[in-house]
C-alpha cells in the first residue's frame, strides 16, 4: 500500500489483513518508495492514494500499470472525483473513497467497500493465474449476430458496469456522433458523491445530453441520465410520461446502484422497446434483470471476455442464457445502433 498517512496505512493496513489469505507485505511513504517496495515485494495488488510528496500518485499510476503491469485500487477522498476519474482512464482497475476530511475514526467507513473490491480483484487474478477462461460465449456464437427483428426501433437503452466502467461508458459515449431518439439509463457502481461528477465528464464528450438522475425527472428521448451513486434508479409510468424515481436501497442489497433493480422497473415500462447492456464489472447483478428484460421481449447485449476489465456481470449474464449477442468493447457502440434498429443511420 502506497499512502503517506500513517494512520491511514495502520487502518487500511488492519482492514486488509482482516482478509482470509489476505497479507500486506509492506507499504511506501511515496511514489518513489513505491517503485522501490514493488521490485523488492512483488505485490499482487497496489491500493494507491493520489494525493503525496514527491512524486505524485498519477506517475505512479502511470509505471504500475505500464512497466509492472500490476492492478492498482485507489483509495482517495470524496472529494477529488475528477482525479479519480483521471486514474481510472490512466489504468487504475477501482477506487475506495475515503470520507470527507473529520475525525480520522471516519476512515473505518470504507472497511465493507475496501474489503469487497479486493476480494473481487484477489479472485480475479487467481482465476488468470490459474488460465481459467470462461467458455460460455460459446454458446451463443450462433445468435452473436441475429437477423434484424421487424420492429420499431429500441426507445430505451440500460447499461450496467461496474469495476472498469467509468472509461468504458466513456468510449461508448463518445462513439455516438449523433444523438439519437431513444433514452439512456445507466446504473455504474459508485458511492454517493461521485456520480455527478461523472455525469458532466460524460456530457462533455457525448453529444447526448447526459447528468445524474434526479427524483422525478421526465424521461427524454436524446437525454442520458446517470443513476446517484448509493441509490437505486427506477423507471416508473405515470400518465402518459415516464418518470424517474430516486429511491433508497434495501440494506441487504450489496451493488449500488442496482443494475437488476434498473432492469426489471425498465422491462416493466419498456417492453419489447428497450435494450439491456451488461458491461465489465464484478459479482452478478444484472443477471437477474435481464432475465425480466428477455421475459418482455426486450434485448440483451454483453461485453466479451476479451475486453472486460473484469468479467463477473457479462459471465453471469451469459450464463441465463438470456443474451441475444456478445461483443468487444469497440463493437458495442455499433452493436447497440444495429440491435436497437437504427443500423441504416451508422
Amino acid at each position: 500500500m502506497v499512502d503517506d498517512s500513517a494512520y491511514s496505512r495502520r487502518t487500511i493496513s488492519k482492514m486488509l489483513e482482516a482478509i482470509p489469505d489476505v497479507e500486506v507485505p509492506g507499504y511506501a511513504v511515496d511514489g518513489e518508495d513505491g517503485i522501490k517496495q514493488v521490485i523488492s515485494l512483488k505485490p499482487d495488488l497496489v491500493t494507491l492514494d493520489l494525493e503525496m510528496p514527491r512524486m505524485d500518485g498519477f506517475t505512479l499510476l502511470r509505471i504500475l500499470t505500464n512497466r509492472f503491469n500490476l492492478p492498482v485500487l485507489v483509495i482517495s477522498a470524496l472529494s477529488d472525483a475528477d482525479k479519480v476519474f483521471k486514474a481510472l482512464e490512466m489504468g487504475a482497475l477501482d477506487f475506495v473513497g475515503k470520507p470527507q476530511q473529520g475525525h480520522p475514526l471516519q476512515l473505518n467507513s470504507i472497511e465493507q467497500d475496501l474489503q469487497w473490491k479486493v476480494k473481487q480483484v484477489m479472485f480475479n487474478l487467481i482465476k488468470k493465474k490459474a488460465g481459467l477462461s470462461d467458455c460460455l460465449a460459446d454458446e451463443v456464437k450462433k445468435n452473436e449476430k441475429p437477423e434484424p427483428d421487424n420492429h420499431k426501433p429500441v426507445e430505451l437503452i440500460a447499461i450496467a458496469a461496474s469495476t472498469g466502467g467509468p472509461p468504458a461508458l466513456q468510449s461508448i459515449f463518445s462513439s455516438f456522433e449523433k444523438s439519437y431518439p431513444f433514452t439512456i439509463v445507466v446504473a455504474q457502481h459508485m458511492p454517493a458523491g461521485f456520480t455527478k461528477a461523472f455525469a458532466e465528464r460524460l456530457n462533455r464528450i457525448s453529444p447526448f445530453t447526459v447528468r445524474e438522475a434526479s427524483d422525478g425527472d421526465l424521461v427524454e428521448a436524446g437525454v442520458a441520465f446517470i443513476a446517484p451513486g448509493g441509490f437505486n434508479m427506477v423507471l416508473e409510468k405515470s400518465g402518459k410520461d415516464i418518470k424517474i424515481r430516486v429511491m433508497e436501497a434495501a440494506s441487504e442489497e450489496r451493488y449500488l446502484p442496482s443494475a437488476d433493480t434498473l432492469f426489471k422497473s425498465s422491462a416493466s415500462v419498456y417492453g419489447s422497446r428497450m435494450l439491456a447492456v451488461v458491461m465489465t464489472g464484478m459479482g452478478n447483478d444484472g443477471s437477474k434483470g435481464i432475465v425480466e428484460v428477455k421475459k418482455r421481449g426486450g434485448k440483451v447485449l454483453a461485453e466479451s471476455e476479451h475486453t472486460a476489465v473484469v468479467y463477473g456481470m457479462p459471465r453471469e449474464a451469459i450464463a441465463t442464457g438470456c443474451v441475444d449477442r456478445i461483443a468487444p468493447l469497440p463493437g458495442i457502440y455499433q452493436a447497440i445502433l444495429e440491435i436497437g434498429g437504427f443500423e441504416e443511420q451508422l
